[in-house]
């Protein structure tokens, strides 16, 4: 395969796994973003994490949210759990890397808080101990993840939204949770400050 048809190759196959998101799951976006925008309007926070390179995604969207998206705002409430590497050290040497999320969150998150995930590469202990302990702090959950993940989503309850993005390919679940971020981000500022710049 020549490099320009490579490209013509990935670049199709993001925007088929696109419009798949728009055809499938749109619906669990607007959940998703509704679910932070009444967290906020009760003075509540959002907490956001992931392992590997979904660490990106929780640092962009916390930023956005405290920072601004398109628009100068007042800055939202927003906590990531990966920012901490003396933190993260810390838990995973004198406790256990799975530990590393579910004690900040028993630390920092309170009821009615919520959490969002970004999980890629499978369902690490440490996302599912995260799960368990929002609940038991009653902090709602909304879970990104790709079309192989099963364990995750198992774990959640009714008031959580999952939001699979309908591909198994670790790039393009990335390049549209980067994607889905961007649709949050937008339905959050515009429900909570209105459609003008």
């Amino acid at each position: 395969m020549s490099l320009k048809n490579n490209i013509k190759q990935q670049i199709t196959e993001s925007i088929q796994t696109q419009q798949l998101v728009l055809d499938e799951v749109s619906e669990y976006i607007e959940c998703a973003a509704q679910q932070i925008v009444n967290a906020l309007l009760a003075d509540k926070k959002i907490l956001s994490c992931g392992n590997a390179a979904s660490v990106s995604n929780v640092q962009y969207f916390t930023s956005i949210m405290i920072n601004r998206y398109e628009r100068v705002r007042p800055s939202l409430p927003a906590i990531s759990l990966v920012n901490d590497v003396q933190m993260i050290t810390s838990i995973a040497n004198t406790q256990h890397y799975d530990d590393v999320f579910s004690k900040q969150l028993r630390a920092l998150g309170q009821a009615e808080d919520v959490l969002l995930i970004y999980s890629v590469e499978g369902s690490a202990l440490n996302l599912v101990r995260l799960i368990n302990a929002a609940h038991e702090k009653q902090i709602a959950v909304i879970l990104l993840v790709g079309e192989n993940e099963t364990t995750l989503p198992a774990l959640l309850h009714e008031e959580d939204v999952c939001v699979s993005v309908p591909s198994q390919s670790a790039q393009r679940i990335h390049e549209v949770h980067l994607l889905i971020t961007h649709c949050l981000c937008d339905l959050v500022d515009s429900q909570l400050f209105g459609n003008t710049f």
